[in-house]
């Protein structure tokens, strides 16, 4: 482990109390840089963004980097900070519970997202069985003694999701529901962009539920429905690589 038990676990609770209160709000990281702009800034997490990392890796997103890369890096963002970290981890990689929970640990980092998209089949996977994988990794986290943080991501709203659009609010809950009780500790129904279905959503999970800010859901919206966190995936990485860009260009001029 990046830091002892007694200092992973502090970190651990500290995060889950985050999800009470005032909006937590995460704007996403992918290296060790990039980490401590927001950790100064005043961000009380570090949160990685996996689509950022694998791009700034040289790959797609969607699990087809190496595990061993994207933790790598996960483990110098937790390593730059002494805030709660938590790791963007796809689907899981494969890995059996137990070792995922291991391999966070090792990178100092105290929660995780894990999303229920099949990103081998396509689709999602089925929520019965993502919810039974989801509480073997609560059980292997209790058995370390570190509550590690789970966000559980709910992918129906997602174009590849293959769930008919009027459907997709009550799969969402339906799906929620299942993850809640199965251990995890956040909701996240990625790609809500309507105020109603995320409202919706709040009520009927009735637990904390992480949004996205859209034309829709600003951070003002958010706080009046009650959304627990926010957070923004890979859009400040591509905001900097923007203005790198444009910056390298001018220098042709």
């Amino acid at each position: 482990m990046a830091a002892d038990a007694a200092e992973l676990k502090a970190r651990a609770d500290l995060l889950r109390d985050l999800h009470s209160g005032d909006l937590l709000i995460l704007p996403n990281v992918w290296d060790a840089a990039s980490a401590k702009v927001v950790v100064d800034a005043g961000f009380p997490v570090a949160a990685t963004a996996s689509a950022a990392i694998s791009a700034m890796l040289g790959y797609p997103d969607g699990e087809v980097a190496p595990w061993q890369e994207l933790f790598a890096a996960a483990s110098r963002v937790a390593g730059a900070v002494t805030v709660p970290t938590t790791v963007d981890a796809e689907a899981g990689y494969g890995l059996p519970p137990a070792d995922l929970v291991e391999r966070l640990l090792e990178t100092g980092a105290v929660g995780c997202n894990l999303e229920d998209s099949d990103h081998r089949a396509g689709g999602l996977t089925d929520a019965e069985a993502f919810a039974g994988r989801l509480a073997q990794v609560r059980a292997a986290a209790e058995n370390t003694g570190v509550p590690i943080v789970i966000n559980a991501r709910v992918d129906v709203f997602l174009p590849g999701s293959r769930v008919p659009e009027p459907d997709r609010v009550a799969e969402a809950v339906r799906r929620g529901r299942l993850y809640r009780d199965a251990g995890a500790d956040c909701i996240y129904p990625i790609g809500v962009r309507s105020r109603d279905d995320l409202a919706t959503l709040v009520t009927e999970l009735d637990c904390p539920v992480n949004g996205n800010v859209s034309d829709q859901l600003d951070l003002a919206v958010h706080r009046e429905i009650g959304t627990a966190r926010v957070s923004f995936g890979p859009r400040f990485f591509r905001a900097a690589l923007a203005g790198f860009e444009k910056s390298v260009k001018a220098l042709t001029n």
